[in-house]
């Protein structure tokens, strides 16, 4: 904790029905960490779940550990009063299914006081744990459920360089930088686009803090040292889910990367829906849906912006690396 008495790290949490037993290992793990619990607080922020976190999960074992209830249904409001709620210097998300290593937010104060031009950090060792065996059909398809193995530390400010942007599973961001986040996700609310809305799987919140961050001349990057086990139950580890994953993640990179990059999405015309079926016969059914999936998804997206008369918002970054 700095002179001020302003924590290093604010945690947080964002929780909707959560899995009881994820839950207790992810707060298990932070209770594990090494850096000493003066120099982090920690919010469960309850984003509407039945019954309340508060009357099922103690966080006494912290002394800077609290409860916060946001009812707006959406991870997006969630973080968002997370970042309203948080005093540190530095915030990372945990979700409520992750395991972290007992020198993450360690390593995020070394990894943060080495690099001063960064603003976000991610984790670049995201491994499974799943509750059952993947089949075989869904194992091209693992990394979209945020996991990750990079070999070496990858920095940019380049948002577009997605083999650099930090998933949300982790995530840790400047105060600074999350404030000008929460701005600019008030010019975007009027598309409810960004992530997890109940049932809906909405994608790349998680994108918009290394936007912001790239906006105000900082990097983003991950590093194999920030380590994870993410849970992954068996109700999403089926074809339906990553047929719903797929839409969602078209839909959504679509709408964002127009307002923010001015990248209009392509609409799903008859020749790109013909050339499915030479798809489906080369590569199988499963493939062809998934594809066709993308495809409705970016179809969405181009409608949804003509029929709103979207505008993007600014350019990319200036001098951004290519």
């Amino acid at each position: 904790m700095s002179e001020s008495g302003i924590p290093d790290i604010s945690v947080i949490i964002c929780s909707h029905n959560p899995r009881p037993e994820y839950l207790q290992r992810t707060l298990a793990a932070l209770q594990a960490q090494s850096l000493p619990k003066h120099q982090w607080e920690l919010l469960l922020v309850d984003n509407a779940s039945q019954p309340p976190l508060a009357q099922r999960q103690d966080l006494s074992w912290h002394p800077q550990g609290r409860h916060v209830f946001e009812a707006a249904l959406g991870l997006t409001p969630a973080r968002m009063r997370g970042i309203a709620e948080a005093r540190g210097n530095w915030l990372v998300f945990v979700d409520d299914d992750n395991v972290l290593a007992g020198d993450y937010l360690a390593n995020v104060i070394a990894l943060a006081a080495s690099h001063p031009r960064l603003a976000v950090l991610g984790a670049g060792t995201l491994q499974p744990e799943f509750e059952i065996s993947p089949p075989a059909e869904l194992k091209p398809l693992l990394s979209m459920l945020a996991l990750r193995d990079a070999e070496a530390p990858r920095r940019s400010n380049n948002p577009q360089e997605s083999a650099a942007l930090p998933c949300g599973a982790g995530l840790s961001v400047r105060r600074e930088i999350a404030a000008q986040c929460a701005a600019l996700v008030e010019k975007l609310k009027t598309c409810v686009v960004l992530d997890r809305k109940g049932g809906e799987l909405f994608s790349h919140g998680d994108d918009l803090f290394s936007w912001a961050a790239a906006r105000a001349g900082f990097e983003f990057g991950i590093f194999p040292e920030l380590r994870i086990t993410h849970l992954i139950g068996a109700g999403r580890l089926n074809q339906a889910y990553f047929l719903r994953l797929i839409y969602y993640h078209a839909f959504s990179h679509g709408i964002l990367h127009y307002l923010l990059a001015g990248d209009r999405p392509r609409r799903a015309g008859w020749g790109r829906r013909l050339r499915l079926i030479p798809h489906a016969l080369r590569r199988g059914v499963f493939s062809a849906r998934c594809q066709r999936g993308w495809l409705q998804g970016e179809d969405r997206a181009a409608n949804l912006i003509a029929e709103n008369n979207l505008q993007p918002l600014f350019q990319p970054a200036p001098n951004a690396q290519k």
